[in-house]
């Protein structure tokens, strides 16, 4: 039943924080706008009651979870096309059965194709939504610039470096969809558009095409690659702000080059090589001084040896920040000790996406599955792999079900977890204010989640579209 006036408040449930606290609080919405309101001055400036209030009995009512890497689902794979309508039709029924994992916004992922697909796939990929569907945040292109020795399920004869940079990218992927973010034409109705590349740095070309991709709006992200330290470096500093599903399709961690891993694990100081913080005691001069200020001395100047001293865990200079990273949580991509010593490093970085493909569906039994160009895969719970080899092809766990994993691996609350789901991608795509997030003012997607972590109902814009109880 909708509310008479539109303001829907939830009560006595825990709202999950963007630092991954969990706090008991009312939430309230407006679902004719289909937005977050903010209730102190819905209730005291303008003097509006909520018209339908909610009790959720002491359960987790989160922000809509957000998939940014996912290749299908319920038998309809993104990389695929056979005709405009079939597509679309694909894309909608996708969309709108995903929602009982919790998802509400996806950002489909095209694995490599022929040049001459993606002029077709990427106009369709466009921001989508249905009104009792997930949202389609636009495209995610993985391939074809990655490196034949890390390509994983993808078909070699497609692979391509770009010897001619960017130029290269806007030949294989259209230039009309690598214009500038505010030049990029969406579908009317919506007003976010998301678009992400992942490729290997060290190839001819990519490098020099990076930053101009990432000025244009792309988000650009680092995977099935070999490159060295130095190299996965440099695209950071050229750009890139993601890694694409960590530990798997790049070189193993190593000490003295611990590659695409280690920028976990990266000096905030690169930018800074000049800099050095001496670990000496405080001198006599700064045992005295009676300004709060550790770097002044008595007459107000600044002691020349002080810029250098500096408490325990303060950092200095931040030029150098570490990109974001997805994770594949399903225990088989990942040993829970990498899953962990991941998030140890870098928590603020954490982003949990499943690779699910177009088999997805936590009702399918297993066995063999048909794929694409005559390829099969084997489906053994969440294990998927090439019929024949023991390639890994994707996954087919939930995101849900990557938030109750992720907590069992790491030993995090279920706050911190569903902060991975939500708030650090929509953070990485630059969208926090919209998505992810319980701001007022943001999108009214929603999950109520059990203390566990399961799925009880799905909300989008403001209206609730699945309920395990129907």
């Amino acid at each position: 039943m909708a509310s008479p006036n539109g303001l829907v408040c939830f009560t006595n449930c825990l709202l999950p924080q963007e630092d991954g606290s969990l706090v008991k609080r009312d939430l309230w919405i407006d679902e004719s706008k289909g937005i977050i309101v903010d209730a102190q001055k819905t209730f005291f400036q303008l003097k509006q009651r909520p018209g339908k209030v909610i009790d959720l009995d002491e359960n987790i009512l989160s922000p809509g979870l957000m998939d940014i890497q996912i290749n299908g689902g319920y038998g309809f794979d993104f990389s695929v096309y056979e005709g405009d309508k079939a597509y679309i039709e694909g894309m909608q029924m996708m969309a709108e059965r995903i929602v009982e994992t919790g998802v509400t916004s996806l950002l489909p992922t095209v694995i490599t194709q022929e040049k001459s697909l993606y002029p077709k796939l990427l106009p369709l990929l466009k921001p989508f939504s249905t009104p009792r569907s997930a949202t389609l945040l636009g495209w995610h292109a993985e391939g074809p610039f990655i490196e034949y020795a890390k390509r994983g399920a993808h078909a070699p004869p497609l692979l391509l470096s770009a010897p001619e940079g960017y130029e290269t990218f806007k030949e294989v992927y259209g230039a009309e969809n690598l214009v500038k973010a505010d030049e990029w034409t969406l579908p009317q109705g919506q007003s976010l558009g998301v678009r992400v590349i992942t490729a290997a740095p060290e190839l001819p070309g990519v490098m020099d095409a990076l930053k101009i991709l990432a000025e244009n709006g792309v988000v650009m992200s680092i995977g099935h690659s070999v490159a060295t330290t130095d190299a996965a470096t440099l695209a950071v500093k050229q750009g890139a702000r993601l890694i694409t599903h960590l530990f798997n399709a790049m070189p193993q961690f190593h000490h003295r080059d611990p590659s695409i891993i280690g920028l976990l694990g990266a000096s905030p100081h690169l930018n800074s090589p000049d800099f050095i913080v001496l670990a000496e005691p405080p001198c006599e001069i700064d045992q005295v001084l009676s300004s709060k200020d550790p770097t002044s001395s008595r007459n107000g100047s600044r002691s020349p040896r002080s810029s250098l001293h500096l408490d325990k865990g303060q950092v200095a200079d931040m030029s150098f920040e570490r990109p974001f990273y997805g994770i594949i949580v399903d225990g088989i991509h990942c040993h829970p000790n990498s899953v962990r010593l991941a998030y140890a490093a870098h928590p603020d970085g954490c982003i949990l996406v499943t690779d699910a493909m177009k088999i997805l569906d936590p009702n399918l039994e297993d066995g063999v599955h048909e794929w694409r160009d005559g390829q099969k895969f084997v489906k053994e719970g969440d294990k998927l792999y090439l019929e024949g080899t023991d390639t890994l092809a994707g996954s087919v766990v939930t995101l849900d079900k990557c938030i109750r994993n992720f907590c069992r691996f790491t030993g995090c609350s279920i706050g911190e977890a569903i902060r991975c789901a939500t708030y650090n991608p929509a953070k990485c795509l630059g969208i926090e204010n919209r998505k992810g997030t319980l701001r007022p003012g943001a999108d009214a997607d929603l999950v109520i989640l059990d203390r566990q972590g399961n799925v009880l109902s799905t909300w989008a814009r403001g209206k609730e579209i699945w309920n395990k109880k129907q």
